[in-house]
């Protein structure tokens, strides 16, 4: 695989009743691991526009995106070190409209967590942090 460039990734912070929107990852990259739902912008969308079609798609719940709020690099090397993944991610605030998780599209699982669960989820290292930085009195005290 050539990579020509770095890919945007949009993701949305969704919480709901005191708990998180989440996705177990069903493929590469982070296969197995939890995370904020989330996946490529395409062409001519806004980062609005993305976040809303991921997360439905990821998790079937509608939401209304906002302004972004957290920003991250992932890049990830083969065995061999050549560059197998590069994205600049967007997190986006967003608010639940309606929906209930069901895993969609790449996930494995979607659900609503809550803030005291987290400690007993392998949350990817981006998510992690994320929570912990803007919601350090509800995730900070059960994420390491």
């Amino acid at each position: 695989m050539t990579l020509e460039g770095p890919q945007v990734g949009v993701g949305a912070i969704v919480v709901h009743q005191g708990r998180v929107l989440l996705v177990q990852r069903g493929r590469p990259p982070g296969a197995g691991l939890w995370a904020i739902p989330g996946g490529r912008q395409r062409l001519g969308e806004t980062l609005q526009q993305a976040a809303e079609r991921e997360i439905l798609e990821e998790t079937g719940v509608t939401i209304r995106a906002t302004i972004p709020i957290y920003t991250c690099e992932h890049l990830e090397h083969d065995d061999q070190g050549a560059l197998r993944y590069h994205y600049v991610i967007v997190d986006l605030a967003a608010e639940y409209l309606s929906g209930a998780p069901q895993a969609g599209d790449d996930a494995s699982a979607a659900a609503w967590v809550a803030w005291r669960e987290l400690a007993a989820l392998p949350l990817n290292s981006s998510s992690r942090i994320a929570l912990k930085t803007l919601f350090p009195a509800e995730a900070g005290p059960y994420l390491p």
